[in-house]
This record gives C-alpha cells, sequence and structure tokens, in this order.
C-alpha cells in the first residue's frame, strides 16, 4: 500500500495544484475580492461559463450539429447553424456524455475542462518521467500548468486542455513505437481540434528519418495515417448532420491562413489592432524551442514543434498564444534547464500575482453576452 502511494503522490500532488490554481483564478468572480487593484464588480461564476468559447460548446453538445435545433436557439448573439460546424465534435461529445450523469450542460462543460486538465498534467508528467527529459519532473510540470494562457483555458470551458493531452499522448506512443495507438490517439486528438492533423506530417518528417538512417521500412507505420481518418469520421457526421461533407470549410469561421507571419495585419478580421509585441515575443519563443529541439533525440517532438510552430505563422489571428498552446509542452522540453533552475524559482515568485491579474483582467473581457441561460442548460 505504501509503494502504491509513493508511485500516485507525484498524480495527487498534480491533481491537488491544478484544482487550486483554477479555484484561484474564479475566487474573484465568486467573492467579488479586489486584489492590486483588479476589482470585479457585478459578476457570479456565470462570468466564468460565458468566456468564449465554452457556452458554443455546449450548445454544440445540445444539439449534436442538428440544424433544425440549433435555428430554434433564442441567444444573444445569434448565430447560423453552420458556425457550430467549427466547434468539433470530441470535446462537446465528452460533455454529452457527463451531462448523462445528470448534470446539466454548463456543470458538464466545466467537468470535462478539469478532468482534461487533470489529464494533461498527469500525461505530461509521466511522459517528461518516462524519457528522462528533466531532473525535476514535478516541479516543470507546475511551471508547465502555470503558463498564463494555459491557466485561462484550464479555467474555462475549452478544448484545449484535452487536445494537448491527446498529442502528447500520440507522441509518446510513437517514440514507444506503439504505432496504431499513437494513430488511433492521433485521430481523437483530430477530432477535438482540426490541427491535430499536423501529427500526419509530423510522423511522416520523423519516419523519413528513421528510413534515411537505418534504411529499413515498417508496414505498421501505416497506422500513422489513422489521424487522417480522424479528420473522415468528422466529415462524415458533418455530412450526416448538416448535409455537407465540407461544413467545417464553409462555417464561416475557418481562421484565414494565407501567408507568413499573416498576425501583423490590423485590418484583417481576427486581428483588428496594432499592438502586437506579444505575438512577435510569442513567435521568438516558440521558434526558439524549435530549433533548440532540433538535436533532440525525441525526434517525433521536434518534427511535430517545428510543423505546428510554421504553420502557425499562417494564422491571421490576435489570440496567437492561444493557438500556439500545443507546443507549450515541448517549449517547457527544450529549456527545461533554464525553466527548473534555481534563479528561474525565484522570477515565479515574483511573477505569480502578474499571471493572476492578467488572467482575471482577460476573463472580464472575453465574454459572451446571455440574458437568457435556457439554451444553455
Amino acid at each position: 500500500m505504501e509503494q502504491l502511494y509513493i508511485k500516485l503522490r507525484p498524480y495527487i500532488f498534480i491533481s491537488i495544484f491544478t484544482l487550486i490554481s483554477s479555484f484561484m483564478v474564479w475566487l474573484p468572480f465568486i467573492q467579488q475580492l479586489s486584489f492590486l487593484g483588479v476589482h470585479i464588480q457585478n459578476t457570479d461564476t456565470g462570468h466564468i461559463y460565458r468566456h468564449y468559447d465554452g457556452l458554443l460548446y455546449v450548445i454544440t453538445a445540445k444539439a449534436w450539429y442538428d440544424p433544425r435545433i440549433l435555428s430554434q436557439l433564442s441567444i444573444d448573439t445569434p448565430l447560423s447553424p453552420a458556425y457550430y460546424a467549427a466547434h468539433l465534435p470530441l470535446y462537446p461529445g465528452a460533455i454529452r456524455l457527463v451531462a448523462l450523469t445528470g448534470l446539466d450542460y454548463v456543470k458538464s462543460m466545466m467537468a470535462v475542462t478539469l478532468l482534461s486538465s487533470l489529464a494533461l498534467g498527469w500525461v505530461f508528467y509521466a511522459f517528461i518521467r518516462a524519457f528522462q527529459l528533466t531532473k525535476a519532473p514535478l516541479f516543470l510540470t507546475f511551471v508547465f500548468l502555470m503558463f498564463p494562457r494555459l491557466l485561462v483555458v484550464r479555467s474555462i470551458g475549452a478544448p484545449e486542455p484535452m487536445f494537448m493531452a491527446l498529442v502528447i499522448g500520440a507522441l509518446w506512443m510513437y517514440e514507444r513505437r506503439r504505432f496504431a495507438a499513437a494513430g488511433v490517439i492521433g485521430a481523437l486528438a483530430v477530432m477535438a481540434k482540426l490541427p491535430g492533423i499536423l501529427l500526419v506530417p509530423a510522423f511522416g518528417l520523423a519516419v523519413l528519418e528513421h528510413i534515411r538512417t537505418t534504411r529499413k521500412i515498417q508496414r505498421t507505420w501505416l497506422f500513422l495515417l489513422l489521424p487522417l481518418g480522424g479528420l473522415l469520421a468528422v466529415c462524415a457526421l458533418y455530412a450526416q448532420q448538416y448535409g455537407d461533407f465540407f461544413a467545417y470549410w464553409n462555417s464561416g469561421y475557418v481562421v484565414p491562413m494565407l501567408y507568413p507571419f499573416a498576425a501583423f495585419n490590423m485590418q484583417a478580421r481576427w486581428v483588428g489592432t496594432a499592438w502586437l509585441e506579444d505575438v512577435l515575443l510569442y513567435f521568438a519563443l516558440y521558434i526558439s524551442a524549435a530549433v533548440a529541439l532540433g538535436a533532440h533525440h525525441l525526434r517525433s517532438i521536434f518534427y511535430f514543434a517545428a510543423v505546428f510552430v510554421v504553420a502557425t505563422t499562417f494564422v491571421q489571428h490576435r489570440d496567437i498564444s492561444r493557438y500556439l498552446l500545443p507546443v507549450w509542452p515541448f517549449v517547457c522540453i527544450a529549456f527545461e534547464r533554464y525553466l527548473t533552475g534555481k534563479k528561474a524559482r525565484l522570477v515565479y515568485l515574483f511573477l505569480i500575482p502578474a499571471v493572476y491579474l492578467y488572467t482575471w483582467n482577460f476573463m472580464q473581457e472575453n465574454v459572451m453576452p446571455v440574458s437568457n441561460w435556457a439554451p444553455f442548460f
């Protein structure tokens, strides 16, 4: 029994840390507290639920892409039924499944996010420990979980924690040479968020390097194409529900990918500002990490990071920090020696208030107007 506790202890600590850190995000919205000049007035837990795009996934979970149901909804921000095709089915499907337990859909949304966040922390810790990627796996996991944009998405209704856990899982299985499992998990990742399809070129480049160095070919590599099957499954669902196999691309919500560094255009629909210094810094951080991973012995994480970062440079959207989140685990791996150092720990102590101030400030702004909660419960 004692040995079991020793094995589970890191996962217990990760669970406690994940839940408490998210509770600290919610606390000012529950108690209307003031901290270092930030005072959140006239709000409640509904403010947390209304953060984009959580409630849109709730509607997707309830209507399950049925245009007749979607067109009958009375919400403050009217959207066409086709719009919901941009919200891929794995996350709303999980919400729908949890709601069968008797929870309402909104609380089911939060439950799925929290469970996915726990799984993300556990998978990241297990991954870096299994491959001995750092001498301080537990501390690096805490650093990973406290990245400001990740702290936001794991404290609201969002598919990113689920997606990121699946991506790490798929790459883990690839490195263990369990290609069927890698393909299946990769297919699930695609069904959570479309950028999961970038696992296919990442796997492909890793395989090509292996062929070049060993001159050997394995038929089991064909399983690595299964993420394409995940995309086909989504398209088949849309063909059944919408009568349109390409409903995702016809939703009107697909972010343009026009040219490198397309985010630096204030006139673009999803940019709308010239204050983009932070986007440049994010690109600098993530590109540096991809370059640093070029010499890493886990070739799949290098190729995934490189492919994903290059693809993201084409995304014409202000919220690049959210688009790049799936690469954040590998940034932590690339710079783990610095991130777990003694000097860095002092920096974290100094920055923790800033992380929460950023989070509370951000969560007051990016919210969906709701005057009638009936469509969401």
